[in-house]
């Protein structure tokens, strides 16, 4: 009986001391969570290592960063968020000189003039609608007049002896910016034009002279037109050795025909950096058959670039892209209507086509000063057939809308 109660205490006993120590696998579990738990602070580590490496130091850090993995690098670079770019020299004395011309109020005067700058090979053909815009309001506008070709004959005294220096200008090129330049030179040597409006041969006021000048003088942005088109006649013209000067998402497109404050035109004088770029690099064929436009990209990348707030990113002078082919409609007499010139004045919204796909558009409302207004102070293109028709409506379509401010 003894012999049998010391049996089942041997064995009780056993069983309690085996369930007390730790078996084979509990003796393996807490080094493994260990090892799992070092390596997961190992992993997190290195990526937050090289996240605050590529967001501090952008240019030498692509190549370590591909070292370990293309894909993950990418991924990673999707992930973060813009890196500063540290500015050259030149860039931050360029952007220094042009802030502090941009920081000057606008001074307006009852002797503030608009300085109507004509671009055109020779010949005015509507210098007579013109001359009726201008009567009566001798003092508030200048003309000059950039004719690359001939010296036109003049028909208005407006234009008299009102030509500058010019050049040859080839269309794409940059000596069509150029030659907007060289207008803007010669306005602002006159202190008192506080407004400059670029026009073409082809260019014909569809407002009153009071209504252009109140809206203008009145208005707290440029009229430059800029929209980012991502496709190929867009963002896809931008060249590689703009870079690091002028990046791929800061190219900008838009129509030439600007209207501009005192400061925007002075800034745009001072700039010699970003304008060389253009110069040196934007044009037909330079860069993998990139046919990249002077003057639809130069002044629209420019101001989004400097001063994205102060242009209105769309133009006061109307154009008919709907052909949908390199150069807008031209009006012909048969299609100057009262009900046409009423169609352009009375349009509250614009549209930009990008060359993505079949041309898909974007739509925004013309602003001014926060009010909703028509957009079109100027038309164009107008042949000089029409000047007659023109002549003959321009004081019913230019009375329809008076200016209340």
């Amino acid at each position: 009986m003894k012999a049998a109660a010391a049996k089942r205490w041997s064995l009780g006993n056993l069983r309690d001391m085996a369930s007390s120590l730790p078996g084979p696998r509990h003796r393996g579990a807490a080094p493994v969570k260990r090892r799992a738990r070092l390596w997961i602070i190992t992993a997190l580590s290195l990526i937050t290592f090289f996240a605050v490496v590529a967001y501090m130091y952008p240019h030498h850090s692509k190549r370590a960063c591909y070292m370990i993995s293309s894909r993950g690098c990418k991924a990673l670079a999707d992930w973060l968020p813009p890196s500063l770019r540290e500015y050259s020299d030149d860039e931050i004395a360029a952007r220094v000189v042009i802030s502090e011309i941009l920081s000057n109020p606008p001074v307006i005067r009852k002797d503030s003039k608009i300085a109507f700058m004509f671009l055109t090979p020779g010949a005015l053909p509507f210098e007579r609608l013109w001359d009726r815009f201008f009567q009566g309001h001798e003092g508030k506008f200048s003309v000059y007049i950039h004719a690359s070709k001939e010296r036109p004959v003049h028909y208005s005294r407006y234009f008299v002896s009102r030509e500058i220096r010019s050049d040859e200008v080839v269309w794409g090129r940059i000596s069509m910016v150029d030659a907007e330049r060289r207008l803007l030179a010669n306005a602002l040597r006159d202190p008192t034009n506080q407004q400059f409006v670029l026009l073409s041969d082809s260019c014909v006021p569809l407002r009153s002279f009071e209504y252009i000048y109140n809206y203008l003088m009145y208005s707290n942005v440029s009229y430059v037109d800029c929209f980012d088109d991502p496709g190929q006649h867009g963002s896809g013209r931008h060249m590689n050795h703009m870079l690091p000067e002028i990046q791929k998402k800061d190219f900008r497109k838009g129509a030439q025909w600007f209207t501009m404050k005192r400061q925007h035109a002075v800034a745009t004088m001072a700039d010699s950096l970003y304008y060389s770029k253009f110069r040196d690099y934007c044009g037909p064929g330079i860069e993998n058959n990139k046919n990249c436009i002077a003057d639809e990209h130069y002044l629209p990348t420019f101001f989004h670039m400097l001063d994205p707030t102060g242009i209105s990113n769309w133009t006061v002078t109307q154009v008919d892209w709907s052909e949908r082919k390199w150069h807008p409609k031209t009006y012909m007499p048969e299609d100057v209507t009262h009900e046409l010139l009423n169609n352009l004045t009375s349009t509250d919204t614009v549209v930009h086509v990008t060359s993505v796909g079949e041309g898909e558009e974007i739509w925004m409302p013309c602003m001014w000063n926060g009010i909703k207004r028509p957009c079109y102070l100027f038309g164009r293109k107008f042949h000089p057939d029409t000047l007659d028709k023109l002549l003959d409506l321009f004081s019913n379509y230019t009375k329809s809308v008076s200016w209340q401010l």
